[in-house]
């Protein structure tokens, strides 16, 4: 029997937590050849080469080396560069996961070349499109032959988009399979004594999109709120390439300095940042997939967003939307800090087991 061909595609660091149960599943069976395209899409050297130490990725096949640019230039890119792979290789799947612009990208080629498409993580919506992932799933999603779903609410959505049932797939979510698969690694992590915070209390702010970063008004919004935050609770801040350009073009250096509880960090890798949140008060973030995290964990979350394309999170989880109002964070933060922390519960089948159930069905369709 002829092997099957499948190549699974990684650009930013969302896509490693989600691919590396994939790929360490596939690699249990003798009739996968499984080979891994690494778009480059993230170029800074924490949040891509560490990922794959820490998370046991093998080094990529290919490596497109596409770097930053706007979305229609990395989409481009991305485009031209994968063409080549497939035309080359001919394989028999292609895997994308998530929203970023390297899944859009791939989906369209391979689907142009008739190759079929496995999209992990269809199905969620935020209906905000003026977010640029919503465009990235929506197409994604219209393209694919597979569609693996987190949540029943995946599900509907897909459904009213007018996808065919036998399409989607309901297997839970692959992040969590990361979390669970690497939990105990974590312990051996030194950042809290690297950050002198083995005997303190501490959040965890994450803060990247450009509804919140590029308009200066919004970014003050929420930064006053950190400055009575950290006032209570040091903040713990990795922070993204981009949110530093962002802080850099509108001179705010001068209002973080200001802050004596706030801790600025270069981005940190997959097991250091889940060592941190697993024993933080709480963590505010814009991020998608530290929502999914926090409401494993338990981990109280407030999410700096008017939407969440994970409502399930919110129904179900830990999450809270907060927007970027200053009085809606402060009440939501004060609250967790005061002890009253809303009850959560674990999401149907966010059970560690996501990959093993999107390889036995792409197995059963493919072979």
């Amino acid at each position: 029997m002829d092997k099957i061909k499948s190549i699974s595609v990684i650009g930013a660091r969302p896509n490693f937590v989600k691919v590396a149960p994939i790929i360490k599943e596939m690699n249990k069976y003798n009739d996968i050849k499984h080979l891994l395209i690494h778009t480059g899409q993230h170029y800074n050297y924490e949040m891509s080469k560490i990922f794959f130490n820490d998370l046991d990725i093998p080094n990529p096949d290919f490596f497109l080396g596409v770097g930053s640019g706007s979305h229609a230039e990395q989409t481009a890119t991305i485009m031209i560069e994968f063409e080549k792979v497939l035309v080359e290789e001919k394989p028999d799947l292609i895997i994308v996961v998530g929203d970023v612009n390297s899944t859009l990208a791939c989906s369209i080629v391979a689907s142009k070349m008739l190759i079929p498409v496995a999209h992990v993580e269809a199905g969620l919506r935020s209906f905000d499109r003026t977010m640029p992932e919503e465009i990235n799933r929506i197409v994604t999603d219209s393209l694919s032959d597979f569609l693996f779903t987190t949540c029943h609410d995946a599900n509907k959505n897909l459904e009213r988009e007018g996808i065919p049932k036998e399409k989607i797939h309901f297997v839970g979510n692959v992040m969590i399979d990361t979390l669970k698969n690497f939990l105990n690694k974590s312990e051996n992590s030194k950042i809290r004594k690297k950050l002198k915070l083995l005997n303190e209390n501490y959040i965890i702010l994450t803060l990247h999109r450009p509804s919140n970063v590029d308009n200066k008004s919004v970014f003050v919004s929420i930064i006053k709120a950190l400055k009575d935050i950290q006032k209570k609770i040091k903040i713990v801040f990795p922070a993204h390439p981009r949110t530093i350009k962002m802080i850099n073009f509108f001179k705010l250096n001068n209002e973080f300095k200001k802050m004596k509880n706030f801790i600025f960090i270069e981005p940190l890798s997959y097991l250091d940042f889940l060592h941190l949140v697993k024993r933080s008060k709480f963590v505010m973030t814009d991020s998608g997939g530290i929502q999914e995290e926090t409401t494993v964990l338990n981990i109280p979350c407030l999410t700096l967003r008017r939407n969440t394309e994970r409502p399930i999170t919110i129904t179900e989880g830990s999450n809270i939307l907060v927007g970027n109002n200053y009085k809606k964070i402060i009440e939501e933060s004060f609250k967790i800090l005061n002890g009253q922390v809303k009850k959560a519960k674990i999401p149907e089948l966010w059970d560690g087991k996501a990959a093993e159930r999107i390889v036995t069905i792409l197995r059963n369709n493919l072979t």
